[in-house]
């Protein structure tokens, strides 16, 4: 069978599941999107066994769930990941440059959206930051009226961030007045989710040092779940998007968020 990927494939139910997952991970790369049901169908089995395809797709970090299938999300480098929904990212950035003020204390994790922020940020006087991201350390380093401080930790490479006790530690060590945060997945009733455990506990540490907890997430990511689940919505004081705060779309979060912008 031809595929407009441009490989061809026998579907067949009596393939094993290596070879399974690899055409999946293929596809994914060409279409960008697999449907659990018309995968189950295509390739004749159970839709639990595409499920658990799925949740170890997710686990490699080359895909996310989304209700009722899998979303390509690749093996791209950080910087390539900065130019998705980049129109996106700078209109929440906006937003969130009047949340920064002279003298706080802030986190910033490795996400690409809160990367965003530091290039948008004004002059500021007697501003502290602390962040486990790489990209957002270097970027803020040396800026006049920022005093940048780096999280230890191990090396993690999809978002070029440090995870793992250490990272943890050290944010257990500041209070901070507010922390910016985006996420993998936002579901309006299971809150924030991620792809991998280190994440979660890196941004539980920051939320639970944080007198404010601003999540910073595009509409695409709205109603979409990953596999390990992260902040309930009740722990976020500030819910930014690109969309106007009255956007009908974001109805179903009112009643948990505190303030959306």
């Amino acid at each position: 069978m031809s595929e407009g990927g441009g490989f061809a494939l026998a579907v067949s139910g009596t393939l094993g599941a290596e070879t399974r997952r690899s055409t999946m991970v293929e596809r994914l790369a060409t279409r960008g999107r697999l449907l659990l049901n018309e995968t189950a169908e295509e390739w004749g089995v159970h839709p639990m066994t595409i499920r658990r395809d799925f949740e170890i797709l997710e686990d490699t970090g080359l895909a996310r769930r989304v209700r009722g299938g899998l979303v390509h999300i690749g093996s791209d480098g950080f910087s390539q990941r900065q130019h998705r929904s980049a129109g996106a990212k700078r209109r929440i950035a906006e937003k969130l440059v009047d949340l920064v003020g002279d003298g706080m204390a802030i986190g910033f994790d490795a996400s690409t959206t809160v990367f965003q922020l530091t290039t948008t940020l004004p002059q500021l006087s007697g501003v502290s930051i602390i962040t486990n991201g790489l990209s957002a350390f270097q970027a803020l380093h040396g800026r006049q009226g920022v005093r940048c401080f780096l999280t230890g930790g191990e090396r993690e490479e999809q978002n070029i961030s440090l995870v793992g006790p250490l990272a943890v530690r050290a944010l257990r060590n500041f209070n901070l007045d507010i922390c910016f945060i985006s996420t993998m997945s936002v579901d309006a009733r299971l809150g924030t989710s991620e792809t991998t455990m280190e994440q979660v506990a890196v941004k539980e540490a920051m939320a639970t040092a944080s007198d404010r907890v601003v999540l910073a997430v595009d509409s695409g990511k709205l109603e979409t779940r990953s596999r390990v689940r992260s902040l309930g919505l009740d722990r976020i004081d500030v819910m930014v998007t690109e969309l106007d705060g009255a956007d009908s779309r974001l109805d179903s979060y009112r009643e948990s968020v505190r303030s959306i912008l």
